[in-house]
């Protein structure tokens, strides 16, 4: 993969890399279900930041799990409402494939309505517990890491939190309104190192934990330097 990369001088970036890391400040939201009905009402209505924090959150929350269902709208549906078929359809949703909470949300709302449909008895049934919508206002702070050098993003990357990983890796899909990430836009645009670039998009971040994320970008970059 890195072998004709490996072979071409190493180019100096225009641009640092800056590794920026983020907190989330959690409030619980208005909207609450305790239905399957709810829900789906809900999933219509609540902010946009609601839909991120029980998608594209709960991938930093667990990343140390390695299996299980990959949001929150998923282990509730199991959990409360026992119903496992549901459950691993909204599970079965890759954040991945979105740039944007709209087409997200609508995907959501489209597997509820039509299990609902399929099952409509389900609709009114209590749940074991409710659901209460959450968000989180998000505050991005910078790190002391600002490499320029390909040696030095390997070292930074082995220091930063996880937390960093999950703000350039999985969050910057939203930011920068296309499938990929920071690590690999710098590398390619800034580097020059396209194959390396496509190698990271293509981490799996379902079958890994963010710290298995971080190893696989470490030597993926390393094949480069070696």
């Amino acid at each position: 993969m890195a072998t004709a990369e490996q072979q071409l001088p190493l180019r100096k970036p225009d641009k640092p890399f800056y590794f920026n890391t983020s907190e989330h400040l959690l409030r619980i939201g208005r909207e609450r279900a305790g239905t399957l009905a709810e829900l789906l009402r809900a999933l219509r209505e609540c902010p946009d930041n609601s839909i991120f924090q029980h998608t594209f959150r709960t991938l930093q929350e667990h990343h140390f799990i390695r299996q299980g269902f990959s949001n929150d709208f998923a282990h509730w549906s199991l959990s409360a409402c026992h119903e496992p078929i549901l459950a691993e359809q909204l599970a079965s949703v890759d954040v991945r494939e979105f740039t944007e909470i709209a087409g997200l949300r609508a995907r959501m709302v489209e597997i509820v309505e039509d299990f609902l449909q399929q099952h409509p008895r389900a609709a009114a049934r209590p749940a074991h517990e409710p659901f209460f919508f959450c968000a989180a206002d998000l505050v991005v702070m910078p790190t002391p890491f600002v490499p320029d050098t390909l040696p030095g993003f390997l070292d930074a990357l082995r220091q930063v939190s996880v937390h960093s990983i999950h703000h350039h890796f999985i969050e910057a899909r939203l930011r920068l309104k296309r499938m990929s990430n920071d690590f690999s836009q710098w590398l390619e645009e800034e580097m020059g190192l396209r194959h390396s670039a496509l190698a990271i998009e293509r981490i799996d971040i379902y079958t890994n934990t963010l710290e298995g994320v971080r190893q696989q970008i470490g030597r993926i970059v390393g094949q480069v330097l070696n």
